[in-house]
């Protein structure tokens, strides 16, 4: 793709003119080739337009709310929208980057650590704890430090025998994305 600024051929010229394309954008002339037949798309990609268009939907529904807007107004880096945040939002769920079980022997009080981050924020981090068998031990929402990256979550219930159970840890962002992990102790 070539791109003219300044030239008095070119300046204004948009269109296809034979096999070129030519078109203004922010005071130049941006020039490629025109796309050639119809192409066919595999699911995977037709999953990823779908995808991408259903981020389009919530980037015109955050900005349409006056706080989603502001909140993603300020996290908006130069030359980026609130909308362009909204639907990059979207299309980037959490990731959890840490499950510390160092602190969880099945008392109490015990400690579940875990840190996380997202693009823009993570909303609840959620923790199940269930036996061997499937049965549910307990089950509850980590509060967050200050920053918001590392999560705690505190035993509420004894937990006889930890060995062998599942530890699920559930993130979710803004959005609605959820990511899921699970661990064995």
């Amino acid at each position: 793709m070539a791109k003219s600024t300044r030239n008095v051929v070119t300046q204004g010229l948009s269109g296809t003119v034979g096999t070129l394309v030519f078109s203004q954008r922010g005071g130049q002339t941006i020039v490629g080739m025109r796309p050639q037949g119809q192409r066919e798309f595999n699911e995977e990609q037709k999953e990823s337009q779908r995808r991408f268009q259903r981020g389009i939907l919530y980037g015109k529904a955050a900005i349409a709310d006056v706080e989603m807007k502001a909140d993603y107004q300020q996290k908006a880096k130069p030359g980026r929208s609130a909308f362009n945040v909204a639907v990059a939002d979207f299309l980037n769920a959490p990731v959890i980057d840490r499950v510390d079980l160092s602190n969880y022997a099945g008392r109490v009080g015990d400690t579940i650590l875990v840190r996380v981050y997202d693009d823009f924020a993570v909303r609840e981090v959620r923790v199940r704890i269930t036996n061997a068998d499937g049965s549910l031990i307990e089950e509850g929402a980590a509060q967050t430090d200050a920053i918001g990256y590392e999560w705690t979550y505190v035993a509420t219930r004894v937990n006889e025998s930890p060995e062998g159970d599942r530890i699920e840890i559930f993130v979710s962002d803004t959005p609605g994305n959820v990511t899921h992990e699970e661990r064995e102790l």
